[in-house]
């Protein structure tokens, strides 16, 4: 039996492990977190949509945790699924995936095969992977196998799972290919090679810029639609009735996840080495950062037709994770939001259903815990948040008791009397 070691068992490594345990694989996770690796050997998640029942079946199956590096010399395939972070200069921070490679060098072994599914920059295989194990002596191609695969994942989509989202697979030989698909193939159904990792990685950010774009299009239309006085949900709602050359995309309070708000930048990063500015990508990038602010210029506003200011005001924000039923916080800009009202002085309760305390974030460590939602808590507020719209809301509930609710989401109607879009 093969036996595959997953590096990372977050929102990605965490399904790849399961899919590979479902499959039949002897499967061996890393994670440097200790309460991770606690958790899968008690069969209990830390991941929602994942049940606890799910983590028993998959350890029944075989699939081990562990913090050892060095114990990835018992594994056949080692899968790389770390964070690739931005710097505060918005510089991709490869430091996850560099640290990770140097403390499994010791412990590799010829014949293994090594993937990245880290997103990236166009080069990072070639140009920094394949240095550091070329340095054990290995030839890449003959004695060891080097592949770059990018992550689909989507939490909370239901439609799509490990198993039915296509894998892009590139190698850096063809030799590196072939071995590459042969290991996926066995887990997706459908795998798509391509001619080399670059392609792969460039696909990735290609995927996720596009996404970026065009949200940040549909943003920038919605403030248009707002001064006019124009409901931009029903807009995008009557141009996706026509059925070739329009793809509906809805804008919010701002980007979150790990890709979107953070792979465009990769990209923009490399391309000046190639003299070249990524213009179009930058500006998209500019208008979606910037939404958090003009959604907090909105609850400004909406105070003040009550005669109230930010200051001092009572404050739910509805929803703490970046999309609607699921619990992932990665740059999540109800965060962000919550973050800058109270430096405004607002009095600020978040109500989460699945996320019930915020976790130590990235940029943020806020010690808040999720309040729950009844007629009575309702009314207390000045004005209510939605930044996250979970099925689990019960929003007749809320429109009836708040006093003003600033909706992020397109929930409500345009003409509801105590609701304003933002």
């Amino acid at each position: 039996m093969q036996k595959v070691g997953v590096i990372g068992l977050g929102y990605v490594g965490l399904p790849l492990a399961l899919r590979f345990a479902e499959c039949g694989f002897s499967v061996l996770g890393f994670d440097i977190d200790e309460s991770k690796v606690q958790k899968i050997a008690n069969n209990q998640t830390y991941i929602k949509q994942f049940s606890a029942d799910t983590i028993k079946r998959a350890t029944d199956n075989g699939f081990s945790v562990t913090t050892e590096f060095s114990r990835v010399s018992e594994v056949n395939a080692v899968i790389i699924c770390v964070p690739t972070p931005l710097n505060k200069y918005r510089e991709p921070d490869l430091s996850f995936i560099v640290d990770t490679i140097q403390s499994l060098l010791p412990y590799l072994v010829k014949g293994q095969v090594l993937c990245l599914e880290s997103t990236t920059y166009p080069g990072t295989t070639e140009e920094v992977l394949k240095p550091l194990i070329e340095s054990k002596g290995f030839t890449i191609g003959e004695d060891f196998y080097l592949v770059y695969s990018p992550e689909r994942e989507d939490p909370g989509n239901t439609q799509f799972n490990t198993q039915t989202i296509p894998k892009v697979v590139g190698g850096s030989t063809k030799a590196c290919l072939e071995v590459g698909i042969a290991l996926y193939e066995k887990i997706i159904d459908q795998v798509v090679p391509v001619s080399s990792t670059q392609t792969a990685e460039m696909t990735k950010l290609l995927e996720n810029i596009h996404r970026a774009v065009n949200i940040g299009l549909v943003n920038e239309m919605k403030i248009i639609a707002d001064k006019m006085g124009i409901d931009i949900h029903e807009v995008i709602r009557a141009a996706a009735t026509k059925p070739f050359g329009f793809v509906a995309y809805y804008p919010g309070p701002g980007l979150g996840g790990h890709c979107i708000p953070i792979d465009p930048f990769y990209l923009t990063w490399k391309a000046k080495e190639y003299g070249l500015n990524t213009r179009f990508i930058e500006l998209a990038g500019e208008i979606n950062s910037d939404m958090p602010k003009w959604v907090v210029t909105k609850v400004a506003d909406a105070l003040n037709d009550f005669g109230k200011s930010i200051k001092g005001s009572n404050i739910l924000i509805l929803g703490a994770s970046y999309k609607k039923n699921v619990d992932d916080m990665r740059e999540s800009p109800s965060v962000e939001i919550l973050k800058m009202l109270m430096d405004k002085g607002a009095e600020v309760d978040y109500s989460d259903p699945w996320t019930k305390k915020l976790p130590k974030m990235r940029k943020y460590n806020i010690d808040m815990d999720s309040v729950d939602i009844s007629a009575e808590s309702i009314a207390k507020y000045d004005l209510i948040l939605l930044a996250t719209d979970h099925d689990d809301f019960d929003y007749d509930l809320i429109q009836k008791h708040a006093k003003v609710i600033v909706d992020t989401r397109g929930v409500y109607g345009f003409d509801v009397e105590n609701v304003v879009k933002a």
